[in-house]
């Protein structure tokens, strides 16, 4: 007998139907002898379409009500999977993140976890009940609902799995596995039957969207054994596992687009001991998250200092910037949302000379010109023009050896 979490994501949930072919597979699972818990994300479309809504009434809603509200898409799919399990004669709880509780900060929209109580939850399996977690949300100490950020149904899967000591957790999706890059934009991208944590972490703070970052950062930290799914069905999968259990050690085992980029730039900034913390500090107060960071060589006691964050986060960051830039006397400020990150990604860099100016080569022979550079033990990235990054990413993968021989041109498996 084994104790599974399964995350089910909003393209796994987004009609009844979905929902009751969902209820059917968690059914097969509990009928193997395996206690289950589950967590579901919001309805596919309802969390922008709840946005939207609070769109209207105002363009920028304060982050408390903001949570309450989108919160509720989660609490509404729980609530309908619980009763379609009933249904199918087994039976069944929907928990709400505040009801566990799942105790985060007070940081509205981008909550982090701090702690996670899940006695109720072992009692419910021992009782033969199937429980039922509404993802992407929790409760401050204040009382407060408060929300995860985007794709936080997953870092609920994972915690739970964590607190629960669960012997997997499995997380269903609207794709069958990790690749090599996103299919959409590389059709000759290759399925990963397994990927190791620092690897996948990276790829998933990088722009790759089947696994949220902070849960595979969790993942990493409990050991908790995770496998991507198809909620549709297949033989394919992929397991996220420590780096010595990968056998396939390519040196980059994956490349991805980054849309969500923006650059701010400080024009003659006084060159002096403190100012990137006077520039940042108040970027960090508000958890906007800077990632890419240039300061150029000073030239008469002034420089230029240049930063990367969310597109998401821009118009909150020119306002704070644009006082910041006043302050210290710096003689404009300039941002830039017409740019994408591409990045390559694999443990191999580390102890492969060269692989840097192999992927700088391959977007000079397509005539790319890059803005900024950054490096890690596990990743290099560039930011590049918007306009170039599907061929930027096609360069790179082709570069690095990772096309997928089986496909033809048009992106159709050849017969074996």
């Amino acid at each position: 007998m084994a104790l599974i979490v399964q995350k089910y994501g909003g393209s796994s949930v987004a009609s009844l139907d979905h929902i009751r072919r969902v209820a059917m597979g968690i059914v097969t699972t509990k009928s193997k002898g395996n206690k289950v818990t589950v967590v579901v994300s919001a309805m596919s479309g309802e969390t922008d379409k709840l946005l939207g809504l609070a769109g209207q009434v105002m363009s920028n809603p304060p982050g408390r009500e903001q949570d309450a509200l989108v919160s509720t898409g989660e609490q509404a799919c729980a609530a309908l999977m619980a009763i379609t399990l009933e249904s199918l004669g087994h039976r069944a709880k929907s928990y709400l993140g505040l009801q566990l509780p799942l105790i985060t900060d007070q940081v509205h929209t981008k909550a982090r976890i701090v702690e996670l109580q899940s006695d109720i939850l072992h009692d419910d399996m021992n009782d033969g009940i199937i429980p039922v977690i509404a993802g992407f949300q929790g409760v401050c100490d204040n009382g407060s609902i408060t929300t995860l950020g985007r794709g936080g149904s997953d870092t609920t899967a994972v915690a739970l799995a964590a607190s629960l000591k669960a012997d997997c957790c499995e997380i269903y999706t609207d794709v069958d596995g990790v690749y090599t890059a996103d299919p959409n934009i590389c059709p000759k991208a290759r399925h990963l039957k397994k990927i190791s944590y620092q690897e996948m972490l990276e790829l998933a703070g990088l722009g790759a969207k089947v696994l949220h970052a902070r849960s595979v950062e969790l993942a990493q930290k409990y050991q908790v054994p995770l496998v991507v799914k198809s909620s549709f069905g297949g033989e394919k999968h992929t397991w996220i596992v420590n780096e010595e259990d990968v056998m396939e050690n390519s040196v980059i085992k994956g490349v991805t687009l980054e849309r969500n980029v923006s650059k701010i730039s400080l024009i003659r900034v006084p060159d002096r001991p403190g100012i990137a913390y006077k520039i940042l500090s108040p970027l960090a107060e508000t958890s906007i998250n800077v990632d890419m960071i240039i300061q150029n060589a000073s030239t008469d006691g002034f420089a230029d200092f240049t930063f990367t964050i969310p597109t998401t986060d821009l118009e909150k960051a020119q306002e704070l910037v644009s006082k910041i830039a006043e302050e210290i006397g710096a003689l404009e400020m300039l941002a830039e949302n017409n740019i994408v990150k591409v990045s390559a990604v694999g443990i191999g860099i580390k102890t492969n000379p060269g692989v840097a100016a192999r992927m700088f080569k391959s977007l000079s022979e397509e005539n790319i010109n890059i803005e900024m550079i950054s490096t890690s033990e596990y990743r290099i990235s560039c930011i590049i023009e918007e306009k170039y990054g599907e061929l930027a990413v096609r360069a790179v993968h082709k570069v690095f050896g990772l096309d997928d021989l089986n496909h033809t041109k048009d992106g159709e498996h050849k017969h074996e």
